[in-house]
């Protein structure tokens, strides 16, 4: 016996309508998810202030320890280094929103050896280099290179050249610590290199690494410090 819908009375969906129109509100809702996804990003954090002190005073960075460069497989190792520069004047010396850049000069190496036997190597540094501090905790310094700044050249067994920055300027990140001196330390710091040379070089690395630790003295005032702070 047939049984007749009553005028009005809705018609109930099969299994296979209602798994459609799930599977058509599923895409529906992913589709919203990829769209809305990047719009409720968290924005990066904005820059906090940074002063660095004494205005106007000069400083010299000396290194404590070794400094290293490693490309690929070899790695220079220099024990003396050296950089000079200045805290920007007031009111330069403070910014509401960001770091604080001032010029150095370009840091010299020496006393290297190579982690090759029967290699020795020698480090060249040239044009115009910068420092930026930022105040945080930790406290950072960006150590900019300018192009083709740094050069480490090999002789004996392995003939190599390191170019720093070939194609462009370069930053390094480290990190600032308050005292007495003040450090300023690049662990593991990243750079983009060129590798030359035959038998025994890295050609085919792309980047360096490196590290060093300073301290940072006032050389205006020896009894103060150089120090960064919000």
């Amino acid at each position: 016996m047939r049984h007749h819908l009553r005028p009005g009375t809705p018609r109930r969906a099969s299994a296979r309508t209602l798994l459609a129109a799930g599977t058509g509100i599923a895409a529906t809702g992913a589709l919203c998810l990829a769209v809305t996804a990047p719009a409720t990003a968290a924005a990066p954090a904005a820059a906090g202030s940074t002063t660095v002190t004494p205005a106007g005073h000069a400083f010299a960075a000396k290194l404590s320890g070794k400094a290293t460069f490693k490309a690929g497989s070899v790695t220079v190792t220099c024990t003396v280094s050296n950089a000079t520069g200045k805290v920007p004047d007031a009111p330069a010396n403070h910014n509401d929103a960001g770091p604080v850049a001032s010029t150095i000069t370009a840091p010299t190496y020496s006393s290297c050896t190579t982690s090759m036997a029967g290699v020795s190597a020698t480090v060249t540094t040239s044009g115009s280099w910068g420092v930026a501090m930022q105040n945080g905790a930790p406290s950072t310094a960006a150590m900019q290179i300018p192009q083709g700044g740094v050069v480490v050249k090999t002789s004996g067994l392995a003939s190599c050249t390191v170019t720093a920055a070939p194609a462009g300027p370069a930053t390094v990140n480290g990190t600032w610590a308050n005292g007495a001196p003040s450090t300023l330390t690049f662990s593991g710091a990243t750079v983009p290199v060129t590798v030359t040379g035959g038998f025994g070089c890295p050609t085919s690395a792309t980047t360096s690494t490196f590290g060093a630790t300073y301290t940072v003295s006032d050389t205006t005032d020896p009894a103060s410090q150089i120090t960064v702070t919000g």
